[in-house]
């Protein structure tokens, strides 16, 4: 009951006149999470059959405290990039220093910062060696050449312009930003479990992708700290969650994986790969709030998947 009641006092907090809700979102603000993160969904697509050739358009739903990922994937060649956030976090000068540490990281072929440095951070790899058969010398002699490089940092401090190489939306819910079948490729890493509107933002990304498109989604369905047990965010009623929440922009959606595959299924995806991590539940049925008392044992005990789905031809 301690983290429970911290949580709802939390909740309260951001009723105080002046509350500041602008805080670090974690990860981003790292150039070697950034890279790690970006590597590990390229080589999983790629092993999964779905990189003949480098994405050209991808889009990044909630980059956080900077587009670094999103920069790595232009470092591999990709030639556009959407950058898609409820809340402007990122800044010029967070972008810069981020960039400038990537392409140290790229010129030096460094390994993937595996476990030993991210612990926690999934999808997991068989191998964090750098990947020389995705990006080989010939390829990154070119994504590297000087005068890219210099024109990528021109689109960072042009990324309100909406240059066309960088284009960053925040708020990002208007559906015009992007166009119909205008990208190769979307990915997120640990944030479909804060949108609010789920049913939307897949039947966006379905709309935006082309055909043969895919999808890249690392999902954590724990209760970031919410609750005492890993799954105790699901013992709230939807009465007292509101409260939780606040006056926050966002926090959990608490959507178990099952709406995942089911919003993916009306949608049309094809799902290629569905890797599930497993928690073991400490909570009794009777625990759980009134909504989540249904809930399979396979949800319940879900913590976290990485889902790879792709748009038929």
């Amino acid at each position: 009951m301690k983290l429970k009641l911290k949580a709802v006092l939390a909740g309260l907090a951001t009723y105080i006149p002046g509350y500041d809700y602008m805080r670090p979102t974690g990860g981003t603000g790292s150039a070697r999470y950034c890279y790690s993160v970006w590597l590990r969904h390229l080589i999983l697509g790629h092993a999964n059959g779905l990189h003949e050739s480098m994405p050209r358009v991808v889009a990044e739903l909630g980059p956080g405290d900077s587009i670094g990922i999103g920069l790595a994937a232009l470092l591999s060649g990709a030639e556009q990039y959407y950058a898609l956030d409820l809340v402007r976090y990122t800044d010029l000068r967070n972008n810069l220093a981020v960039f400038d540490e990537l392409v140290r990281l790229f010129k030096n072929r460094e390994p993937v910062p595996g476990d030993d440095e991210f612990p926690l951070l999934r999808p997991k790899l068989d191998s964090y060696a750098f990947p020389k058969h995705l990006l080989n010398e010939e390829s990154l002699s070119v994504s590297l050449d000087p005068r890219r490089i210099e024109e990528i940092r021109a689109s960072i401090e042009n990324s309100d312009s909406k240059s066309p190489m960088i284009i960053y939306q925040a708020p990002w819910d208007d559906p015009r930003v992007i166009q119909d079948g205008a990208v190769d490729m979307i990915y997120s890493q640990a944030v479909l479990e804060h949108v609010d509107d789920l049913p939307g933002v897949y039947r966006d990304m379905r709309r935006w992708l082309k055909p043969s498109g895919i999808m890249s989604h690392q999902i954590d369905f724990r209760c970031h700290g919410k609750a005492d047990t890993w799954n105790g965010h699901w013992t709230y009623s939807d009465i007292l969650w509101n409260v939780v929440v606040g006056r926050q922009p966002y926090l959990l959606n608490r959507e178990p994986h099952s709406t995942h595959l089911r919003l993916l299924s009306e949608n049309e995806f094809d799902i290629v790969n569905n890797a599930v991590a497993h928690s073991v539940s400490e909570l009794q049925r009777s625990q759980l709030a009134r909504r989540f008392r249904e809930l399979s044992d396979e949800d319940l005990t879900t913590s976290g998947a990485f889902i790879l789905a792709t748009v038929p031809k």
